[in-house]
């Protein structure tokens, strides 16, 4: 390394164009490591001179300003750099392919979000751009993917706003049309939603720890892509995945969230196993115009309602799962007959008194999560009042003994008598719960 001369004084006058980076190393393309020193700019300008694949290296100290990058450069902070956007707008813009972010905090972004003020915009031009191992503090969007393919969004700790209205903040990571893209393993809290997708296919979403914002993951009008191994804790909705096809859906876990667990408005052709809702939200899962998906294998625990099915949901497949002591098991109100179970398989129901007697697992009656006097309760709350009344009881004892009483609804014509083994059990891997 080449270092500037002992009692140099860096500043923004005549010197910063001779004293501003010192060469490190030539690549065999001609592409060259410099040292970057910090303050007012000196990484605009390194950005300024840097040749296509160069490293600027940048120490410890505050670089302030907004930057662009409009070249093939990587940016890669040692330990107490700091991107400082002084409260304006984007504090840095990735506008080149191959460009890369690393190992550095940013903190001052703008406020405006209709100008998508935040810490670091990766434009349509920035194809594979990688942002990652940074930490982003108090801007308004963390992350913004607006339309770059197969960008790589790894292991940052993005801490959102909590001083504002929760519609005026900002989402930790956002996507529009940036097909191909992965956000893996990173901590996002506060804020507006974790992970906002609209209108983009092919992505990965994995990993990823979202805390006190809305929605952990808030998914539209984005098919053919992953979500898994994901931890959404306190939120107001876990998983909200919407007007997408073909999502695989695995390993996830939503802990103590508000409203729902997993909701699925109009997404089809999914496969959503392995994961867990526990922890009180008041519907484990929320099903919503979706159709031809397939749960299996996971745990739906301690909510008011374990699963609301509605608005013409058809063509589901629910087997293997566990619905473990929610207050109401299944919430369907309509006519038509629908069986949750197949290949002589259905769900486990903690609430299921039935028996084995030949011992195969299986028990040995129908299970009814709802009967006459649950919908007539949904459709009219009042009559709760009744629900201890001698006529009340006399209607369930007569569905018991006569079958045939009962409504239109949900039935498992195979329910399991012992609650499966998940493979969410072994992931997330020191994750306290």
């Amino acid at each position: 390394m080449i270092p500037f001369p002992a009692g140099t004084q860096v500043s923004c006058g005549g010197l910063v164009p001779l004293l501003l980076v010192a060469l490190l190393t030539t690549t065999p393309t001609g592409a060259v490591e410099r040292v970057v020193p910090p303050g007012t700019g000196t990484l605009q300008q390194a950005i300024a001179t840097a040749g296509a694949g160069d490293i600027l290296r940048l120490g410890h100290g505050t670089y302030s300003g907004n930057f662009i990058v409009d070249r093939p450069l990587s940016l890669v902070g040692s330990e107490g750099a700091v991107l400082d956007g002084g409260g304006s707008g984007r504090v840095v813009t990735l506008d080149a392919p191959r460009t890369r972010l690393e190992g550095v905090t940013i903190v001052g972004s703008g406020d405006c979000l209709s100008c998508e003020d935040g810490a670091v915009y990766v434009s349509k031009r920035a194809t594979g751009a990688v942002v990652a191992h940074n930490r982003l503090e108090g801007n308004l969007i963390g992350i913004n993917l607006k339309g770059p393919r197969d960008a790589v969004v790894r292991g940052n700790t993005i801490v959102g706003r909590d001083d504002l209205p929760m519609s005026e903040r900002g989402n930790g990571v956002q996507l529009w049309n940036s097909p191909g893209s992965v956000v893996d393993g990173n901590l996002i809290r506060l804020g507006r939603d974790g992970i906002f997708v609209n209108v983009s296919d092919r992505n990965r979403f994995t990993d990823n720890r979202l805390e006190g914002v809305r929605f952990g993951v808030h998914y539209m009008y984005a098919n053919d892509s992953e979500v898994s191994g994901n931890v959404s804790r306190g939120n107001h909705l876990g998983f909200a995945l919407m007007f997408s096809h073909r999502l695989v859906v695995t390993g996830n876990r939503s802990l103590g969230d508000r409203d729902h667990g997993l909701l699925l408005n109009y997404a089809n052709e999914s496969r959503v196993a392995g994961n867990e809702v526990r922890g009180g939200a008041e519907k484990c899962v929320f099903i919503y115009n979706a159709n031809n998906n397939r749960f299996s294998g996971n745990r739906f625990e301690g909510c008011d309602i374990g699963i609301h099915f509605t608005a013409g949901s058809e063509k589901n497949t629910i087997v293997g799962n566990a619905f473990v002591a929610n207050r109401t098991q299944v919430k369907y109100v309509g006519t038509r007959h629908i069986e949750w179970s197949s290949g002589g398989r259905g769900n486990y129901w903690s609430d299921n008194p039935a028996f084995d007697l030949d011992g195969d697992g299986i028990g040995d009656r129908a299970y009814r999560p709802n009967d006459m006097v649950d919908q007539l309760v949904w459709r009219h709350p009042l009559a709760k009042l009744l629900l201890n009344s001698p006529a009340v009881h006399l209607v369930r004892w007569a569905q018991s003994a006569f079958p045939p009483l009962y409504p239109g609804g949900v039935v498992d014509l195979a329910p399991l008598m012992a609650e499966p083994d998940f493979d969410f059990r072994k992931m997330n891997d020191g994750l306290q719960g």
